[in-house]
């Protein structure tokens, strides 16, 4: 309610202003003076005010960087995450430099050269040296983010390794399911043209490779310092797997299967206490508006102790068994 007030009164004092400007220009046309006649004196007075208006703005800009530099994302969750935080962060004080450099520059020039009389600019067409210096140094700072860029690129697109995870993220509107490949690591073969309502991702049980496969909804269980690779599938339109906390995300295109991965490094429960929130939760979202229910499409993540989740993961049934349970329920039925 507070920063309401505030912004109410600064809204109504900015229309005052606005107003008294407008009298002034009222009375100076009563008395015979020329407005659209600039003197030293209106100059002189609006170096002043470039000059006051960088202290301020500047004072803003840090207010804002106290104020809601905080409430940004949290420390990050998984190990390429720690790496690409950085490379933010390196890119911002290098914005942050030549920001503030440039608008010293600008608004202190127009203080110090404000339009006198008999004073005339120098006319300069062309300074080789000049070309050179704000040619070449952005070149070689560019150059240094895009090689820092694309090593940490190459890092979450190379393939992963045969040890990770394999879970696939299916993505359908409006929600997730997910898929993980079981004891053999190697998810079964699926087709669209075998979705039911009891086989939401069409997986194909002729193949034995479907048989371990375990079907979750809700919530899927990732294990702490385990390298996973998500594989990724939409049925209708595109949606976009978006994984905050670990700084990943991929598009789910339909026809087709992206992948991603990472090793997770923080569990919930760490999380949870880092933050002070009891309640806090990983979450995977959907950062495509896919549709009228596209803030539905979330899906909780959480992340444990390797036993946690091996004891999590074995209590889950697996694609075989739960095909069988309808044949079984239909057979005691027809008894």
């Amino acid at each position: 309610m507070t920063e309401i007030l505030i912004y109410v009164a600064i809204t109504l004092a900015l229309f005052v202003i606005g107003y008294m400007v407008r009298v002034y220009e009222l009375s100076s046309s009563i008395r015979g003076k020329k407005q659209h006649i600039v003197t030293e004196g209106d100059n002189r007075l609006m170096a002043r005010f470039m000059l006051t208006f960088l202290f301020a703005f500047f004072a803003f800009v840090i207010y804002n960087l106290e104020s809601y530099g905080p409430r940004t994302l949290p420390e990050s969750a998984s190990a390429h995450g720690v790496e690409l935080d950085w490379l933010f962060n390196f890119n911002m004080i290098i914005l942050f430099i030549v920001f503030t450099i440039t608008q010293i520059f600008l608004f202190v020039f127009a203080f110090k050269y404000y339009g006198r009389e008999g004073n005339k600019a120098t006319y300069l067409a062309h300074n080789n040296k000049l070309e050179m210096i704000w040619t070449v140094i952005p070149a070689i700072v560019l150059a240094i983010i895009i090689i820092f860029g694309l090593k940490n690129w190459n890092k979450i697109t190379e393939p992963a390794s045969k040890e990770a995870i394999v879970i696939q993220l299916y993505a359908k509107q409006f929600d997730w399911t997910a898929r993980y490949a079981g004891k053999d690591n190697e998810l079964g073969a699926s087709n669209y043209k075998l979705i039911t309502g009891e086989n939401p991702l069409g997986i194909d049980s002729t193949d034995i490779k479907s048989n371990d496969d375990i079907v979750v909804r809700n919530e899927f269980h990732i294990p702490l310092g385990k390298e996973v690779e998500f594989k990724l599938n939409a049925r209708e339109v595109i949606h976009s797997a978006y994984m905050p906390h670990f700084r990943s995300q991929m598009n789910c295109v339909p026809g087709m299967t992206t992948m991603m991965h990472f090793t997770p490094i923080i569990t919930t429960a760490q999380m949870r206490e880092k933050l002070n929130n009891p309640k806090f939760d990983y979450i995977l979202l959907c950062n495509k508006i896919c549709g009228n229910s596209h803030y539905n499409m979330q899906m909780t993540i959480v992340v444990e102790t390797e036993s946690e989740y091996n004891a999590w993961l074995s209590s889950k049934s697996t694609f075989k068994k739960k095909a069988a349970a309808p044949a079984e329920v239909k057979a005691v039925a027809a008894k």
